[in-house]
């Protein structure tokens, strides 16, 4: 492996204006990738940091090549736009990282029709037919990835039955995902799906899961980011329909200290707040 596997390559994610994608992007940017952003944060949101435009300055400055793309998932005109700006400005796509998504643990009877259909439209919907509209162009690519951002296939009562709406929404991009590496399998295309034993300092945990103290015990975005590089640097067709977890991709990779991750230095591995679904 070169010393900048991904330099050159071309991602397109959806998402990416801040945290866990953003560091995604940061990450293969540092080799000198090409990263088109298709986000809806055009203008800043007045609770929450982050711009498209001002993620694609944050990669051109990490060494990376940044398309910024103002649109919708849930769109697909936006999509088909996406794809061929893409295409229009690298030349293709190597990588689709399925980041964008939407979070509302409210259980069964209090969660709105237009929150379950948001969940449903943006997570599985999004996922779906983001990674379709780039596949032309991925089975044309030398080392062609899907990664989507979603959890094993855990269906044991006790998650499901937790916020049902939810685990519906994530456990159906692991499906689209597992679908599709095996459909595509006999083209080189991988699709894996990869997620953190611990909860991450995001802005949805923050607002989502439980603030500023539940901050303190999660681990950075960095550690994602940095299991998520390992994962696409891999021969995609020997590396394929996995649903892969954040820790032990690291630990595979060599990293037997994880310490440097934690939000707040210092805090020892069974003081950290085990993230959903595992």
């Amino acid at each position: 492996m070169t010393d900048a596997p991904l330099s050159g390559k071309t991602i397109l994610m959806s998402g990416g204006s801040r945290g866990i994608g953003l560091a995604i992007a940061i990450r293969a940017a540092r080799d000198g990738a090409n990263v088109a952003l298709l986000a809806k944060t055009d203008t800043p949101h007045p609770k929450l940091e982050g711009t498209v435009h001002t993620a694609a300055e944050q990669i051109e400055a990490a060494g990376g090549k940044a398309l910024p793309l103002v649109g919708d998932v849930r769109n697909d005109d936006d999509i088909t736009e996406a794809v061929l700006k893409t295409q229009g400005e690298f030349g293709g796509i190597d990588i689709v990282v399925n980041n964008a998504s939407v979070i509302d643990l409210s259980g069964s009877l209090d969660l709105s029709a237009k929150k379950y259909d948001l969940m449903q439209d943006v997570n599985v919907r999004g996922t779906f037919m983001l990674s379709r509209a780039a596949l032309p162009m991925l089975k044309e690519a030398v080392n062609p990835h899907i990664l989507s951002l979603s959890p094993p296939l855990n269906t044991t009562p006790r998650w499901l039955g937790a916020h049902t709406g939810y685990s519906m929404a994530k456990f159906g991009m692991t499906m689209a995902t597992l679908g599709m590496a095996a459909e595509f399998a006999d083209d080189g295309v991988a699709a894996n799906t990869l997620w953190p034993a611990t909860t991450i300092a995001t802005a949805a945990v923050q607002f989502a899961l439980g603030g500023d103290r539940m901050m303190k015990v999660s681990r950075t975005p960095e550690i994602y980011a940095d299991a998520a590089y390992e994962v696409l640097c891999k021969p995609a067709r020997e590396y394929t329909g996995n649903t892969l977890i954040v820790e032990d991709v690291l630990t595979e990779a060599g990293v037997t200290d994880l310490s440097g991750y934690a939000a707040t230095p210092g805090t020892p591995d069974d003081r950290l707040f085990p993230d959903i679904f595992l």
